[in-house]
């Protein structure tokens, strides 16, 4: 099986290369892909049944079952590109796959480490290995943002039409429709801890970690469990993620007997780890919790005579910290307590620290696009809206996607908005924040309240950019040559090895698995040196996130019954997955005389590029050449489009196009590209599709260039082509 996080370019690199190997060594072999514009090739009960082992190559978690009794090889995908031979031999004797071991929730095994390329890691944006400690995280914050987002909306529309300011706070009519909005919002917000705590526990182990994982957030998110007024909120919910994950993991390893073994994943192990997870943070957690909250409110009690800067500055690094949490629900009920007594300069500080974060985040987005996945930006534009009013769980993907960069940065610009608001004395009659209770006039000092939260949220979006441009620049530094593949924000979960009892085999199948994109960034395994590499940074940002569990395949098998699935299918099967008719042009439906170039003029990379969008708007389907080039190196900036070989593949989705269009030059002397193994690009296409036909049609034809690139011969047919129309013939062949 192969597939990759964004499913495109690796998922087809890795099953021709693997397909060729088999032929080589004269093993049967049926390869399924599973890439972004779905399965293709797709193994039968007949062919695992059949296989001698399956080889499955994956930077995600993917759901082994259907492999039970079979031998397993788990390995990063990238392996499948770089040592499809050695994988082949290794899967006659890799460990058997069973129920209850960690084979079946698709554990890394420590063993294949050395060897495994991406095994159990993602890779960032310059092709750094991400821990999987890192990708389980992301994996949770990927299923988190759509509760966030959408419990977040709802929210803020139905304050925004139905609601009004109250001494009590901030209220909508009851029984109103907009009451109802207002309490389906609110579901979404209370779900969002538990789905962020379960699915990093799922990332670790799998299916069996689910459970505990949600149940164990949930706890960790009411408070009225364990004593505290307020629950742990996000940081709650990745403590009990993790802990339910690697307890998960650890129950696995308890050797049972045969027969108990189809139920300990489905029933023995749930309940189990739901029941020590849940007991554990009531008893053990949990007291703390209440702990710190009792005594911060009396801290802050002892405070209210003191200077009213360090007063609001400490209130606004209160409210910034964990969003929700114990310490900011102390500050925020502190300050609404005093309100009843007369005091409302406290509220103040708190209301014009409330907005900062989302409002902030949101802002970061817009200041420096290139360090953002797509999916980031979009979730960034939904912070701001609730910033407005006064919804600060609208940054909480930010916090716990890159929790060392953005909490930071949040209580710093937390700070200064309360430090400014206590200089000021602004004064809040609700207990409620942001500038929505200004804009209904609850605020007094209302031009200082927007100035506070203006300079708070520009000091945050400018913290959190500056720490994570120094975080990538001392990756670069620390990472050397390291190779630079690209990744979206937000990575998924590990890609896991197997291990288990070695019992006689009766057939093969080889599989790397796919992946999915989030509010954060994931990664493919990377090509080295003497591969023709067609994928990693090809993968194109933009791949939406796969459910949990999606896996692709690889059949290999000496039987008879061993499938033994071709390139040839698996490239039609592309075509046809792509949604391609017969009038398909395939890759010719995009490339033409105009946008091809054996003569490249520039010598370094942004010139390159800017020189192909101006042959590329010679079609006419480009409206903005600028806005083409921004595109373009805004890809390049979120890690090297340059696959190594001397191939490159720069490629954007914008609507400074009308339509889809492809380009191709040829650099005599070669362009520095930051390629893998350092080669200069002298192959380059150039790949651009507006938005709205971002989905299949960037994947097909990715996809289709991905598996032609393998070919050493085409690429040296490219090399060698005399002029433009023998380009042209060339290229034909892609279809």
């Amino acid at each position: 099986m192969t597939a990759c996080p964004t499913g495109i370019a690796h998922t087809y690199m890795a099953a021709e290369k693997l397909a060729q190997a088999a032929d080589a060594l004269g093993v049967g072999m049926k390869v399924e892909t599973q890439g972004s514009i779905g399965a293709e090739n797709v193994l039968s009960d007949n062919d695992v049944r059949d296989a001698d082992a399956i080889i499955v190559a994956a930077d995600k978690d993917v759901d082994l079952s259907r492999f039970t009794g079979k031998r397993v090889l788990k390995v990063g995908v990238a392996e499948g590109i770089r040592h499809p031979e050695r994988l082949i031999e290794r899967a006659r004797t890799a460990p058997v796959h069973g129920a209850s071991g960690p084979a079946a929730a698709g554990s890394s095994d420590p063993r294949d480490g050395a060897e495994g390329g991406d095994h159990g890691r993602g890779r960032d944006r310059d092709g750094k290995e991400r821990s999987a400690a890192y990708k389980a995280l992301m994996n949770g914050v990927s299923y988190m943002i759509p509760f966030v987002v959408v419990g977040g909306l709802l929210i803020a529309m139905s304050l925004a039409l139905g609601g009004h300011a109250t001494p009590e706070g901030y209220a909508i009519a009851e029984g109103s429709f907009w009451e109802s909005v207002f309490k389906i919002g609110e579901i979404g917000f209370r779900l969002m801890v538990p789905i962020l705590s379960g699915y990093i526990a799922y990332a670790i182990a799998d299916r069996p970690a689910l459970v505990p994982g949600m149940i164990g957030g949930w706890i960790a998110n009411t408070g009225a469990l364990y004593g505290s007024e307020a629950g742990a909120g996000f940081i709650g919910a990745i403590v009990t993620g993790f802990l339910a994950g690697y307890l998960v993991l650890w129950i696995k390893k308890v050797k049972v007997p045969g027969f108990a073994q189809p139920i300990m994943p489905i029933i023995v192990i749930p309940i189990v780890a739901t029941s020590a997870l849940g007991l554990f943070f009531i008893h053990v957690i949990g007291k703390p919790i209440a702990w710190v909250f009792e005594h911060l409110t009396g801290w802050l009690s002892g405070m209210t005579g003191t200077s009213a800067i360090l007063l609001g500055a400490v209130l606004g690094l209160m409210i910034a910290f964990d969003m929700g949490g114990p310490v900011n629900k102390t500050a925020f009920l502190f300050g609404a307590g005093l309100i009843a007594s007369g005091n409302q300069t406290v509220m103040g500080m708190c209301a014009a620290a409330i907005p900062v974060m989302p409002l902030g985040q949101g802002l970061a987005t817009l200041i420096r696009r290139s360090l953002y996945s797509e999916r980031e930006r979009e979730t960034g534009m939904a912070a701001l809206f609730m910033g407005f009013f006064g919804i600060s769980e609208g940054a909480i993907p930010f916090a716990a996607a890159r929790p060392a960069q953005v909490i930071p940065a949040n209580m710093l610009g937390g700070a200064v908005a309360g430090a400014l608001a206590g200089l000021a004395g602004v004064q809040d009659a609700v207990p409620h924040g942001g500038p929505i209770v200004a804009v209904l006039g609850a605020v007094e000092g209302v031009p200082m309240f927007f100035l506070a939260i203006v300079a708070g949220t520009a000091v945050t979006a400018l913290t959190t950019n500056a720490l994570i441009g120094l975080k990538e620049r001392g990756a670069e530094a620390v990472g050397g040559t390291d190779v630079r593949i690209p990744a979206q924000a937000g990575g998924q979960a590990d890609a896991r090895g197997t291990e288990g009892a070695t019992v006689p085999a009766q057939a093969l199948a080889g599989a790397p698995v796919g992946g999915t994109r989030t509010g954060g960034t994931s990664a493919e395994g990377d090509p080295t040196r003497g591969t023709r590499a067609a994928g990693g940074a090809a993968e194109a940002a933009g791949a939406d996130t796969e459910g949990p569990g999606a896996c692709s395949g690889t059949a290999i098998g000496t039987g008879t019954g061993a499938g033994t699935g071709t390139a040839e299918a698996a490239d039609a099967g592309s075509d046809s997955g792509a949604g391609a008719g017969p009038d398909s042009g395939a890759l010719s439906d995009h490339l033409t005389a105009r946008t091809v170039k054996v003569g490249l003029e520039a010598t370094d990379k942004d010139s390159a590029i800017r020189e192909m969008a101006a042959m590329l708007a010679t079609t006419g389907r480009v409206t903005d050449v600028e806005g083409l080039v921004r595109a373009a190196l805004a890809r390049e900036d979120q890690g090297t489009t340059g696959l190594g070989e001397e191939i490159a593949v720069p490629h954007a989705k914008t609507d400074a196009v009308t339509a889809p269009v492809v380009g191709f030059a040829r650099s005599p002397e070669g362009v520095e590209w930051g390629s893998p193994d350092g080669t200069k690009a002298r192959l380059i296409f150039m790949i651009t599709v507006p938005e709205a036909a971002a989905g299949d049609e960037h994947l097909r034809i990715l996809s289709l260039l991905s598996r032609k690139l393998m070919d050493a011969e085409f690429c040296g047919r490219l090399l060698t082509a005399p002029d433009e129309p023998a380009v042209l013939r060339v290229l034909a062949d892609i279809a």
